[in-house]
């Protein structure tokens, strides 16, 4: 666990203040210090500092955390894009014990090139009723206590902590540390009202969290990841929240719709080998806001759906050509068959993206659990 403030402490409202695993101001080992947001080799502005460690910075990422080189693989997707190690596994959440020599397969490139799409989607109508839930919960006076799982670089910190008002502690969950060591960076450091956001990173499976894992938590939020657990899985994430009496905002999973303007004869079949893709290996996929609701529902939570495309243009080209790649990758994996007229359907689709002639819509669904309050206010 990652020591947050001065001193080390945990506690909400030392914010503004980030420190990483282990390190201390300089990339030192050490407790660190107030104001500190340092990753070996790695400056509080995100930079490099010469002549420190750089065994935080991934593969491919610069000195900010943004692309330094293309960082693709030999069939041009970016890690995270399309489908990569073993089928059924989600890069940066370990749902199942991996092989401990299997690299991280998203890449920082891929969740900073999707991130203003995924901010652009979120469905902000679900935050009036959680800030009203927030408001109320038992206890709350020293700040809130979010958790999020599965938080690759951190976006949906940067997205929502500036939507909450009042003093926030955020625990980030991932199993890739460079991945935690990125989004404690570039961590919020203030609310929506000024007050301070403090972060601290727990490495390990958040499928099998628990209510303890959970004690004291405010909310769970998680962006693209219900649709990469089963059913088990989201049950025992259902349970957890319940038990901890915390609601859960859950963003972007996939809903199993794409469209594309043109259209083209092979999109539907496309489409239905990706969502067959998604389902292997008992994963939900398209199915998990179903079986999400439904879980959480049987806890005696109130659900609230709302849907949150990304809606991809001319502007979005670099975004859309990977998504492409990705999607038509993990449909051919699924049916060999389609691959020579796969080939011809990415390369005509790539061509329209780059002329900037193609439209995308990508549906997913947001989902706001509110579960009942542990301390029994409503």
């Amino acid at each position: 666990m990652v020591g947050v403030g001065s001193g080390g402490g945990s506690g909400v409202g030392q914010a503004g203040d980030v420190v990483v695993a282990g390190v201390g101001s300089g990339g030192k080992a050490g407790a660190g210090q107030a104001g500190d947001a340092v990753v070996a080799g790695v400056g509080s502005g995100g930079k490099r500092v010469p002549g420190q460690a750089v065994d935080a910075v991934a593969a491919g990422v610069g000195p900010s955390g943004t692309a330094a080189v293309p960082g693709q693989g030999a069939d041009g997707v970016i890690p995270g894009a399309g489908p990569s190690g073993k089928a059924g596994s989600r890069p940066t959440v370990k749902l199942r014990e991996a092989d401990p020599d299997d690299p991280p397969r998203y890449a920082p490139e891929w969740l900073e090139l999707r991130e203003p799409a995924d901010a652009a989607a979120r469905a902000h109508d679900l935050l009036d009723p959680l800030r009203i839930r927030l408001a109320n919960l038992p206890g709350k006076s020293g700040g809130v206590v979010i958790h999020d799982l599965g938080c690759g670089t951190g976006s949906m910190g940067r997205w929502l902590a500036s939507r909450l008002d009042g003093a926030q502690h955020w625990i980030l969950h991932d199993r890739d540390p460079y991945l935690l060591h990125f989004a404690a960076v570039a961590s919020p450091r203030s609310a929506a009202d000024g007050s301070r956001v403090s972060v601290e990173t727990r490495r390990g499976d958040v499928a099998r969290l628990t209510p303890d894992a959970l004690q004291g938590a405010s909310l769970v939020t998680a962006s693209a990841l219900l649709d990469v657990l089963t059913r088990e899985e989201i049950d025992t994430l259902a349970a957890a929240c319940a038990g901890a009496g915390c609601p859960a905002l859950l963003t972007l999973s996939v809903a199993g719709r794409v469209e594309l303007t043109p259209s083209h004869p092979l999109d539907s079949e496309i489409a239905q080998a990706f969502n067959d893709h998604q389902r292997r290996d008992g994963l939900l996929g398209p199915d998990a806001v179903t079986a999400a609701a439904e879980a959480f529902s049987e806890q005696g939570a109130t659900v609230r759906l709302h849907p949150s495309p990304w809606r991809l243009g001319p502007e979005q080209a670099a975004l859309t050509e990977q998504w492409l790649r990705g999607w038509v990758g993990a449909a051919v994996e699924q049916r060999p068959d389609l691959r020579v007229l796969a080939d011809a359907y990415l390369a005509d689709r790539l061509a329209a993206c780059a002329a900037g002639e193609l439209r995308v819509t990508v549906h997913h669904t947001d989902l706001l659990a509110l579960c009942r309050p542990a301390g029994g206010a409503s």
